[in-house]
């Protein structure tokens, strides 16, 4: 084919080339009309472009009658000889053609053929002149686009009419008019988005004999809002079999739902593209097209290929990706000539062993399938590329059964919706949906019990000896314990356990039985509209298993973990996580059968910038690989993983790249960069080993990257919190204790506000998950009752980062302490988990390192009757102002603040309160707006008792300065008002001074 095509490009440019040597001379009549007489390179006349020229325009005229009338003159049709030069000239009852018409229905290369350079007819909207530089040409006048010339269109072996819409009614047009030009065209491109001009088009076919490429696609155009105008094309006439020489058929991008039979009649055709149709199965007998090369069936509804496929012997490409293909025919091992199979994006599970046969097979792209493992034939040719990502290699053969599904048609179960206090419940034979307080649902499917059982529930506190997390792993539920633990039901029990949202991790359910833990086979799912445990009714997020007997369950994130079995044979395990990461078992690289799981734990490169001070530093995922038996692997395993963000293979500087390894048992990690065979590719690092461990991928600067690395690591683990202390508004002695990661402290504070107060959350602090840590009241405060979790007069506490870690508890005066108690709460860290390292651990020992935080925390006095003496909001008697300019009194203050609403904090500011200040009042107040407004009034007009006179004046500046003008002018009276009568108090002791003057004189 592209031997044939660079053979045809010649002959096209030899065309061009004679083409525009012919030049069209006009000349004047007797009569005084213009004639053009076309001249040929030899003399003699060319009639070719003028017959294009009139029947185009005579033919499309007639198929808008509405467009005649808009456009006014029209051109004459005359008849031209071979040896006279047709005359133009204007007839009335001639129908006119309109420029949007044209535009409509013909390719624009057709439309305008070329340019002129003088009108014939200047006052038509069609001209036919003459160049003497180009062939004889047709142009359209403005708005259409610009001329185009006609060798772009037509040649005397290639026609292109799919570029603008209803290009392809243009082909019946130029049949009537040139049909001896048009019989010997190799090449021809149709639209298809345009049906009554493609079906004229379709009809004119079977006579272009000499066919040797034919396209009739859609999505060749676009509509006014960008789209792609769909192919129209359905099937084709069985008399395109004359089509004998036809070697390329292009028919994508159209509405095909079965092989057009007449393709299978041609026996030269040697590539065939039938992408993105409707085509949901090939006939047996396509294997009549013995000379195809190339097959395109991308983006249909195949199901199944059928087994006469394997007879196209001279097959090098196949193309069936975007599909619903299950599985492959044996006889697809018979392509002796493939080269290049795509089968992506298809429900492939699994290849045949005949694939081994395809010795030519140099491509093979199966990304996106449902493949657990990939045959032992392939290896058998070595030349072969595969592309197998977004496949489940190395997972069990069938995927873990899922909890059964309830039968539509069988009767419906009858519900159990629990309270709080119900912690029992029955169930009978037929079955019973039981749902529990905080969103776990129970399962009991008919037939599981033979009698009516009674059953209990239980939600524990998340104490170490009910909870056992792996290595990464992060508590979401609180542990759920169902009794009796020794009942055995006759089918299984499915188990819903409400969790908390884990982002990009997986979550799965382990199950206690008193002696071990265990993880069960998982399904994530959204709970029973009926029974919502979120607010605004949104169902909870429920990890269900099924099981056969009851213990403790609870739910747990943790990285994806993929898993393998690895036999002698060899094998690939790819990370579902992380595409990049692959490791490929040799063959002999075991004895025996041995089980390998790989997670994949992304890393923020940005916090480990902040945390190791390297601006430059960039790492890879960290790989967890464990295997059982744990032995070492006979052979070397090569480990493939995406280099560091930001690196590649042409810009890296290999000595700043390390390879650490990580012990989970010491918590150590070891620079092997040296000790092993590490290599990269663009993107990739690549490295072997023979035993499973920890392993993460640095590029830095840094000298001492072992240090770093370690110390970098514990802090990736540790969780940013704060501690809060806050006590009950109506009742003081009950106090919330609650920690936190830092994200989640402000929301839950505005929670609180409406039933609580109390100081400011604490100082940011750093705890392990599943770390231990107490609470101790301390200078005057004790907890009124014993309590079991209660440690040495300290409240103990477990850190899980997805539960709320929140007690409360009542407490009361030490003993012999009398009135108000000024008292606090620290927080201290409990034991040391065993996991740290040496160095860590040394660093929490004494009291100073295990203290956390410390909030203060106020008791009232005690009345005689035994309850609290609740505080009351006072201000002290206030006279802002001086005699001259006027007083301002706690009333004037009251009702000023009034007035102020959510614009208090600018007021606030211009006044000079500072922003510390502000946020403790909003704290203290955040849940009485008035109460705030006023104290942050007061507080600033006790600071102005030693700021001097025009403390009124500043006030009225700053509520100016806020944009409350009304407040200023209300303030401006009072003072006013103020000042008039302080001076006829004054004027008042002046009159009378003076009359007591008088009348002592006249005695």
């Amino acid at each position: 084919m592209k031997r044939n095509s660079e053979k045809d490009t010649a002959s096209d440019e030899e065309s061009r080339d004679q083409t525009a040597s012919r030049t069209t001379k006009p000349s004047r009549s007797e009569d005084g009309k213009m004639e053009i007489t076309p001249a040929s390179k030899d003399g003699g006349p060319d009639i070719c472009a003028d017959i294009l020229a009139r029947r185009v325009w005579e033919r499309l005229a007639t198929r808008d009658e509405k467009s005649d009338k808009e456009c006014g003159p029209t051109i004459s049709s005359g008849v031209m000889s071979e040896v006279q030069a047709e005359v133009v000239e204007p007839e009335r009852d001639t129908p006119s053609v309109s420029p949007s018409s044209l535009m409509d229905t013909c390719d624009p290369s057709i439309s305008s053929l070329c340019t002129s350079s003088s009108s014939i007819c200047p006052p038509t909207n069609f001209s036919l002149s003459s160049s003497s530089s180009s062939a004889s040409v047709l142009s359209l006048t403005p708005p259409l686009p610009p001329s185009v010339e006609l060798s772009a269109v037509l040649t005397d072996t290639r026609m292109t009419l799919d570029v603008y819409q209803g290009g392809a009614a243009a082909l019946p047009l130029l049949w009537r008019s040139i049909p001896d030009q048009l019989r010997g065209l190799q090449y021809l491109r149709l639209g298809s988005e345009d049906k009554p001009g493609l079906d004229g088009a379709l009809d004119v076919l079977p006579h272009l004999t000499g066919l040797r490429s034919l396209a009739i696609r859609g999505h060749c155009l676009c509509d006014s809002q960008g789209e792609h105008l769909p192919g129209l094309l359905t099937t084709l006439p069985t008399c395109l079999s004359s089509l004998s020489h036809l070697v390329h058929l292009d028919l994508s991008f159209n509405q095909l739902s079965c092989l057009p039979s007449c393709l299978l009649s041609l026996p030269a055709l040697s590539s065939l593209l039938l992408c993105y149709n409707h085509l949901s199965a090939l006939p047996p007998d396509i294997s009549q097209l013995s000379s195809l090369t190339s097959l395109s069936l991308l983006g249909n509804k195949l199901a199944s290929l059928p087994p006469s496929l394997g007879h196209l012997k001279a097959l090098q490409t196949l193309d069936v990706s975007h599909n619903l293909l299950q599985q492959l025919p044996d006889e697809i091992g018979s392509l002796e000539e493939l080269v290049k199979l795509e089968l992506s994006h298809n429900r492939l599970k699994q290849l045949p062993e005949s694939m081994g046969s395809l010795l030519s097979l140099r491509e093979l792209v199966i990304y996106s399938n449902d493949l657990r493992m990939i045959p032992q034939c392939l290896n058998k040719l070595p030349m072969l590329k595969i592309d197998v990502r977004d496949n489940p290699l190395g997972r069990p053969p069938t995927p873990p059964p899922l909890p059964p599904t309830p039968d539509p048609a069988e009767t419906k179960i009858p519900e159990l919706h629990l309270g709080f206090t119900q912690h029992s419940f029955c169930v009978s034979s037929a079955g019973c949906h039981v749902f529990i307080p905080g969103g776990a649902e129970l399962v009991f499917p008919p037939g599981c019990l033979v009698t009516t059982t009674r059953l209990e529930w239980a939600e524990r506190r998340p104490q170490r000896k009910w909870v056992w997390l792996e290595e990464h792993d992060i508590l979401l539920s609180r542990p759920l314990e169902l009794r009796p633990h020794g009942i055995t039901f006759l089918k299984p029990v499915e188990v819903c356990v409400p969790y908390h949202r884990a982002r990009k991790r997986e979550v799965v359910v382990r199950r206690f039985d008193g002696q071990s833990w265990s993880t069960l086979p998982t399904d994530l799912r959204r709970g029973s509209e009926s029974h919502s445990s979120h607010p605004r009714g949104r169902p909870a997020r429920l990890a269900c298993c099924s099981v056969s007997h009851f213990s403790w369950f609870m739910a747990v994130s943790r990285p994806v973990k993929d898993s393998c079995s690895v036999t002698p044979a060899g094998a690939l395990l790819v990370s579902s996580a992380d595409p990049g990461v692959k490791l490929h078992f040799p063959p002999d690289s075991t004895v025996q059968t041995r089980t390998v799981t790989l997670q994949v734990l992304e890393v923020s490169v940005s916090e480990v910038q902040s945390l190791c001070g390297d601006p430059q530093a960039r790492v890879g995922p960290l790989l967890c690989l464990s295997q059982t038996p744990s032995v070492h692997f006979l052979q070397p395993v090569k480990v493939q993983i995406p280099l560091p963000s930001g690196v590649t293979g042409h810009t890296v500087d290999m000595s700043c790249l390390h390879l650490l390894h990580g012990d989970p048992t010491a918590q150590t990690w070891t620079d092997i960069t040296s000790q092993v065979s590490l290599y990269v590719t663009h993107l990739y690092a690549i490295f072997y080993i023979t035993h499973f461990s920890w392993y993460w991928l640095w590029y830095t600067t840094r000298t001492c990257v072992s240090g770093v690395v370690r110390k970098v690591y514990q802090r990736l683990k540790q969780f940013k919190v704060q501690f809060l202390v806050l006590q009950r508004k109506t009742d003081p002695s009950q106090v919330l204790l609650q920690c936190l990661p830092a994200n989640r402290i402000e929301c839950r504070v505005e929670s609180l506000s409406e039933q609580y107060d109390g100081p400011q959350p604490s100082d940011l602090c750093v705890l392990l998950e599943g770390e231990q840590f107490f609470a101790g009241f301390e200078r005057g405060l004790d907890i009124s009752t014993d309590r079991p979790d209660c440690v040495e007069g300290r409240l103990c506490f477990v850190f899980y980062s997805n539960l709320k870690n929140l007690k409360e508890v009542y407490v009361c005066p030490a003993q012999g302490q009398k009135g108000p108690v000024r008292g606090q709460v620290s927080f201290y860290r409990g034991e040391i988990p065993s996991e740290l390292p040496e160095e860590v651990a040394r660093k929490r020992k004494g009291l100073d390192s295990q203290w956390l935080a410390t909030l203060p925390l106020k008791l009232p006095a005690l009345n005689s009757d035994n309850s609290f003496i609740m505080e009351e909001l006072q201000h002290p008697p206030l006279n802002l102002g001086d005699p001259e300019s006027g007083y301002l009194t706690e009333a004037n203050l009251l009702s000023i603040s009034l007035q102020i609403s959510q614009d208090w904090r600018v007021i606030g500011i211009n006044l000079g309160l500072s922003y510390q200040e502000l946020d403790r009042i909003q704290y203290k107040y955040r849940d009485n707006l008035g109460a705030l407004v006023l104290d942050m009034l007061f507080h600033w007009a006790r600071a102005q008792s030693n700021a001097g006179p025009g403390a009124v004046s500043r006030l009225v500046a700053a509520m100016i300065e806020s944009g409350r003008r009304d407040i200023a002018d209300e303030i401006e009276d009072i003072v006013n008002i103020g000042r008039r009568k302080y001076s006829e108090s004054l004027r008042r002791v002046g009159l009378e001074a003076e009359s007591s003057s008088l009348s002592e004189a006249q005695q």
